[in-house]
């Protein structure tokens, strides 16, 4: 079975829920043989994508009305939009996937749907119960070894995507991550998981916190996913210097300032860049545990929209690339967080993601994280 334990670098993309929910004419993903295809083309060698291991535990044949998590993004749909045969779709994609060399890193959202299914999730056991429900049909369709790793839930433990452990989302419900309860589910969930797909990569990937990385427990994971930005509120004061955050929604706000903010400041979050990337490979020299990376390098939010210049984006996101590569500490690394069909200003330019491809999968890999 495959393992981010390895000795050569994967390039990997973060198509989330987009996968399936984006599949209405023009959509991106209507064609998942083209968006596959495409994928391919511009060197990228795995796909992180949702498998809403929750509803398929309730019902994988069902239709399910999922909600719109309101980012200012174009992951997923703008509003509410039916899925249908889940179970079957994931098998379908992955092996589409399989069929083109691409290996598949499965996580979660935990999206809202019609009925808060993701709210029966009450306990450890529960959470390791639905991605059983998702491996066993995974299993059965011959299609494990097609899988690089399991990530129990994004960006643990953010209220927004891991709202069972409040009982709700409001986001200033976040637990501590090196609190005994937190620390204690996660050994208890992956250790489920390992009782029965022994094999497998197991994380929880990270995106807050960052400033309890020296005291946080992660014996119980296989390796760490840090997601890191230039603006995210755990590194810098960027979205803040300019007046944006996730609650005002302030789209308008971000195109028009973050690029000259970035400009006039460059070597300010140059520098941020630089230092949390030398933390986080610290990190994993401390912990002996690789790094893996699909979310990424400048801003957290954007999207194809008047007056949103893709340049200084994608300048940020391959100066990130450049750096983590050579730290020899990550064995799967991503361009950024919109390298999928839906953002055309990024999308478009095959040669720059052929150029950063390529670069990752030549990367050097320390000896320690290899097999």
């Amino acid at each position: 079975m495959p393992s981010v334990r390895t000795n050569r670098c994967r390039a990997i993309a973060m198509w989330e829920f987009s996968w399936i929910e984006r599949r209405w004419p023009g959509a991106g993903y209507e064609d998942w043989d083209l968006a596959l295809d495409e994928l391919v083309e511009r060197g990228y060698d795995a796909v992180r994508i949702d498998a809403f291991p929750h509803l398929l535990d309730v019902d994988p044949e069902r239709t399910w009305t999922i909600h719109s998590d309101g980012q200012d993004g174009d992951w997923g749909a703008p509003g509410e939009v039916d899925i249908s045969h889940v179970g079957a779709a994931v098998v379908e994609f992955i092996g589409k996937c399989r069929d083109r060399n691409v290996l598949v890193g499965l996580s979660t959202w935990y999206k809202r749907d019609s009925e808060n299914a993701r709210m029966r999730i009450k306990t450890p056991e529960d959470q390791a119960r639905v991605w059983l429900s998702t491996l066993k049909l995974v299993d059965e369709a011959g299609l494990l070894d097609s899988l690089l790793y399991l990530d129990l839930c994004n960006e643990f433990p953010n209220a927004k995507w891991a709202p069972y452990l409040y009982g709700s989302d409001e986001r200033n419900k976040t637990e501590r991550i090196t609190s005994p309860r937190l620390i204690a589910w996660m050994r208890d969930s992956i250790d489920l998981l390992r009782a029965t797909y022994p094999g497998l990569s197991y994380t929880f990937s990270q995106s807050d916190q960052f400033a309890h990385w020296a005291e946080q427990d992660v014996s119980m994971l296989d390796f760490l996913e840090p997601h890191l930005w230039i603006t995210n509120p755990a590194m810098s004061s960027f979205y803040a210097d300019i007046g944006y955050s996730f609650q005002t929604r302030e789209f308008q706000t971000l195109i028009r300032k973050a690029r000259p903010h970035y400009l006039a400041n460059k070597a300010r979050f140059d520098t941020v860049l630089t230092e949390w990337i030398a933390k986080a490979a610290d990190w994993s020299r401390r912990t002996h545990k690789p790094l893996v990376t699909t979310e990424a390098w400048a801003s957290i939010m954007y999207r194809d929209w008047p007056m949103a210049d893709w340049d200084w984006m994608m300048d940020v996101c391959a100066s990130g690339v450049e750096q983590a590569s050579v730290t020899g500490r990550w064995t799967a690394i991503c361009t950024s967080n919109f390298c999928g069909p839906q953002y055309q200003g990024m999308w478009r330019d095959i040669a720059w993601h052929r150029r950063l491809t390529d670069l990752i999968k030549a990367g050097p890999i320390d000896q320690e994280l290899t097999r």
